[in-house]
């Protein structure tokens, strides 16, 4: 049995590949080791007891995760894997990656992740290259959910959301300052919290304000991750993730003004990026 998971800050999703069987298809909450203890993950994991009873009979394990990009944090999610899994060879590895296999394949282009965070990488067929992004939610995560969310959350509280919109924002969260702010500042996984307000987006998706402001976010994310990178104009960019997903529409034509030819557009990886596995032996 091989195990394939591609995770982010929100969920992680599991594909487990048997010969000549149908594939077992899992959700478990995300795992990030910049944000969670080994205890923590293993806590996750456990909690799927339909994967777990499987764990004796993983020969293979790959894990591909946001957080995972460092020898140290990989190494955190490995070890947890490899007392669940104790048959099992165990891979980690970025969620850039991952994205990768599943949208280029063994073709070169660029690739993208909007989801609850956001990042860019270039892969040549092969491996991906470090980049200067990837900043995370304080510093970067441009165009991503956490910082829809926070864009809402500010003009929420600054009174700069129009009246319509923010009676509607206050019917489906009922917050405050200072819930906000004890989640914000004093709580874990902030991110996490501040993406979670961005699915308003769809609740007010034909408003003036909405589309300003996914403009906004979508372009600082476009000129800021992908037409810095030389010669962005001749290779495919993929995306993958939610923000991605819902916002296609807008994606596409952001992307088209400024002279990015966008490839493929997926909402979760996951199937795609088993099937590249398994192909590839």
């Amino acid at each position: 049995m091989i195990l394939v998971a591609d995770s982010g800050s929100t969920k992680t999703d599991w594909i487990l590949a048997t010969p000549n069987q149908a594939d077992l298809k899992f959700t478990t909450a995300g795992i990030n080791p910049f944000f969670l203890s080994d205890k923590e993950i293993f806590k996750i994991i456990h909690k799927q007891e339909n994967l777990v009873a499987e764990a004796e009979k993983v020969t293979e394990v790959y894990f591909f995760g946001a957080g995972c990009s460092s020898p140290d944090k990989r190494e955190i999610v490995s070890n947890v894997l490899s007392q669940i899994f104790k048959q099992a060879y165990v891979s980690v590895d970025s969620d850039l990656l991952g994205s990768a296999y599943a949208t280029c394949g063994e073709e070169s282009g660029l690739c993208c992740i909007l989801g609850t965070g956001s990042n860019i990488t270039y892969f040549d067929g092969e491996s991906i290259f470090d980049g200067k992004h990837g900043l995370g939610y304080i510093l970067g995560d441009e165009g991503s959910g956490s910082s829809f969310g926070k864009k809402l959350l500010t003009d929420y509280l600054y009174g700069n959301m129009p009246k319509e919109e923010s009676s509607l924002f206050s019917q489906k969260y009922s917050v405050n300052r200072e819930t906000i702010i004890t989640n914000v500042y004093h709580k874990p996984r902030a991110n996490f919290y501040l993406a979670s307000f961005a699915a308003f987006l769809s609740d007010i998706k034909s408003s003036d304000y909405c589309q300003k402001l996914v403009t906004q976010g979508l372009t600082e994310f476009v000129e800021t991750n992908i037409t810095t990178h030389q010669g962005y104009q001749n290779l495919k960019c993929h995306f993958v993730g939610s923000i991605a997903w819902n916002l296609k529409a807008e994606l596409q034509e952001i992307c088209a003004s400024h002279q990015v030819d966008v490839g493929k557009i997926m909402n979760h990886p996951i199937q795609h990026l088993a099937n590249f596995l398994l192909k590839r032996g």
